[in-house]
Formats: C-alpha cells, structure tokens, sequence
C-alpha cells in the first residue's frame, strides 16, 4: 500500500509541476489593470476560474492527502526482530563470589643505603655583543 501511494504521490507532484508551469502569470495582463481592453470584464475583476485552475486545486488537495497518508504510515512503528514472538529472555547469571583464600603480600623493596648526590648543571657565561 504504501509503494501504490509513494507512486501516486510522485505522479501528482509531477502533474501539479506541469500544471503550474503550463499557467499563464497574472502579471502577463498588466495592461488590464490600468483599463486597457476588456480582459475577463464578465467575470468580474478577478475573472473566472479556468479549467487549469482547476486541475491545479485538484492535484494540490491530492498531494496533500497523500502526503498526510504517508507521513501517518510512515510514523507507524512497524516492530521488526530477529527473535521470535514468545522467546524467552536469557536468565539473570549470578555474581562472582569473592574467593576465601588469603591475599598474596608483597614485599617491598628495601630503601636505598647511601643517599644520590645531585651535582648542580655549569652555567655558561653569556657572549656578549659587540655595539656598532
């Protein structure tokens, strides 16, 4: 169902492209809005609807409609697992139980006898430069 609407939804998209494209602009009668000719003057001044502007209020509403149905089918959570239905959970293990035997005691290195004697780094003097 839903890739019989993706199909529908994409023809009309098409169609109401085409249809819009197909329409004059109402801008292309601006010599009728200063009073030049009669242009639709039976219909009033916004003149009548045409069978275009039809088609075009048509193919809008069906875009709507299948653009509301696939955002809604779409936003269905379609559950899907590799388990099988009724598959029972994996039971809880049990923690690890502390052995009761004894730690092992390290011994510790014994501390050094004679202490290091640190010798202070020689500085040099600094050159100097000659003044120009």
């Amino acid at each position: 169902m839903t890739i019989l609407l993706t199909i529908l939804h994409i023809l009309v998209c098409i169609a109401l492209i085409a249809v819009v494209l197909l329409q004059s602009g109402k801008g292309a009668e601006m010599g009728a809005s200063f009073g030049a000719g009669g242009s639709q003057s039976v219909f009033g001044a916004g003149g009548g609807t045409t069978f275009m502007s039809k088609l075009t209020t048509g193919a809008a509403i069906i875009f709507m409609l299948t653009s509301l149905t696939l955002a809604y089918l779409s936003g269905k959570a379609e559950t899907s697992s590799i388990m099988p239905k009724g598959a029972v959970a994996p039971a809880q293990q049990k923690p690890a139980t502390p052995s009761t035997a004894q730690p092992v005691q390290t011994q510790q290195a014994p501390a050094q006898s004679t202490p290091v004697q640190q010798q202070a780094p020689q500085t040099a003097p600094a050159p100097t430069l000659p003044v120009k």
